[in-house]
């Protein structure tokens, strides 16, 4: 089953695509704000996003540009604008198409299946390389000085996530949103814990990182 998150405010609307959507066969997840749209993402791991620009907490294209520095998923904005600016401006922002309110259902679907037939724009590389250490995401490996790195699968995932985006910025609330389980809250102090660890075992001297950098008040990047 193709999976869609759906970030729209007008809860009419979105309910409206939420109905169209799963009749067409497709899982969806709906968000009402940005910061719920990109936690949604994150958790979901959908197949399309369909993003309307005007969300109250936050710009779409603001969205759409922290979506773009850690996933590549198919991206079809919704905006009720009516100038070609803002089409102009998303699609330079990342998006692979835009759709002008009202809509037909049906132009909406066809345009879905045809980013869902895409696919992402570009796949990570399966091997990422630091002045320290080597991510490989295809073997699920780390080698340092020559040997394996013990990960544990928490650690390991928080690496692969920054890995996926070598030198770009992954918000806080995405990682967040990858690493919440049954055993971790929704606040920063796990996500800290676990660089702090990474660093432990990756960096040539954790005190002053090189490679697992924090962007305060943002989140993390992985330099190479």
């Amino acid at each position: 089953m193709t999976r869609a998150v759906v970030v729209e405010d007008d809860r009419a609307l979105a309910r409206a695509l939420a109905i169209t959507l799963r009749a067409a066969g497709y899982e969806v997840t709906t968000a009402g704000t940005g910061a719920a749209g990109l936690e949604a993402v994150a958790q979901a791991h959908p197949d399309v996003v369909v993003l309307d620009l005007g969300l109250p907490d936050m710009d779409g294209l603001d969205v759409l540009a922290a979506l773009r520095g850690w996933s590549q998923v198919p991206v079809l904005v919704l905006t009720a604008r009516s100038t070609g600016d803002d089409a102009v401006e998303a699609l330079d922002a990342g998006a692979d198409d835009v759709v002008t309110k009202p809509f037909g259902m049906d132009v909406l679907l066809a345009r879905l299946r045809a980013a869902v037939r895409r696919g992402p724009a570009e796949a990570a590389a399966p091997v990422v390389t630091t002045a320290s250490f080597t991510v490989d995401l295809h073997r699920r490996l780390v080698v340092r000085d020559g040997e394996p790195v013990r990960l544990t699968p928490t650690e390991w995932h928080l690496l692969e996530v920054l890995a996926r985006a070598p030198g770009r910025v992954v918000p806080q609330q995405l990682l967040l949103g990858e690493l919440r389980g049954p055993h971790l809250a929704g606040d920063g102090h796990y996500l800290r814990v676990y660089v702090a660890q990474l660093r432990r075992k990756l960096e040539p001297d954790p005190a002053r990182p090189r490679h697992l950098l924090t962007e305060p008040g943002v989140g993390y990047r992985l330099e190479p």
